[in-house]
């Protein structure tokens, strides 16, 4: 088994008064070259956006994005036609394949949006472009895993074009569970989002996170109450 740790205060920092962003991986004007992806994850961006504010019309090609959000409510609009909101408790997918072009605000004037873009290259290029998003009851996580994304959309989950996954975990204090991977040859990225988690026999802190691979099960421990993001993804 391989691994890497990313601590919570390494990450890179966008701040433009209506959004404050941090950075697992180089984004935007934030460059570390030993930080470029991890395997074919390629961007984890902890997203706050102001009240009223978002991201104006912008595009996207050849990548599978994925938001989550944390708390809040987000207004989406794209120029496939598909116009959603997407609240705490939902997951949304985007494959942006051949092209699309799409804006992403705050949808509430008084209070702010947490979110998770995660960004995934896709196993094919130029793929027709797709949109889906649904409702999970996150909320109802307890002392156990819930896989929210595949690549191949089983068992309820969202499918994206690539061999990888996403799952969302909440722990008791001194609660465990395992995760396995689905796909043989996957590495992990768990990115503990509150409370504190051990993973071979290393303490995460919130936000920080730890990158796995040549393991097929992990174990992840809390010694508090946790909450926390699992991305397995192929690493080539």
């Amino acid at each position: 088994m391989k691994k890497i740790i990313h601590k919570a205060d390494e990450r890179g920092k966008a701040e433009f008064g209506w959004l404050h962003s941090r950075h697992s991986f180089s984004f935007g004007q934030y460059y570390d070259p030993e930080k470029i992806n991890f395997g074919l994850l390629r961007v984890l961006n902890d997203d706050i956006v102001e009240p009223g504010a978002g991201f104006g019309t912008h595009p996207h090609d050849n990548m599978e994005i994925i938001s989550i959000v944390l708390k809040g409510a987000l207004a989406h609009k794209d120029s496939m036609g598909s116009k959603s909101v997407i609240y705490e408790g939902d997951v949304q997918v985007m494959s942006a394949g051949t092209g699309i072009t799409h804006s992403e605000f705050n949808d509430s004037k008084i209070e702010e949006v947490k979110f998770l873009q995660i960004w995934i290259v896709p196993n094919e290029r130029n793929l027709k472009p797709r949109y889906d998003q649904k409702k999970f009851s996150l909320s109802e996580i307890n002392n156990e895993i819930q896989t929210v994304v595949t690549g191949n959309g089983n068992d309820g989950t969202l499918m994206i074009n690539q061999d990888a996954a996403i799952t969302l975990g909440k722990l008791d204090a001194g609660s465990s569970v395992k995760y396995k991977t689905l796909y043989s040859g996957n590495g992990v990225y768990i990115f503990n989002l509150e409370g504190e988690i051990i993973i071979s026999d290393e303490n995460l802190s919130k936000r920080d996170a730890i990158g796995l691979w040549e393991v097929d099960e992990i174990e992840i421990k809390a010694e508090k109450e946790s909450r926390f993001v699992i991305i397995e993804v192929p690493m080539d």
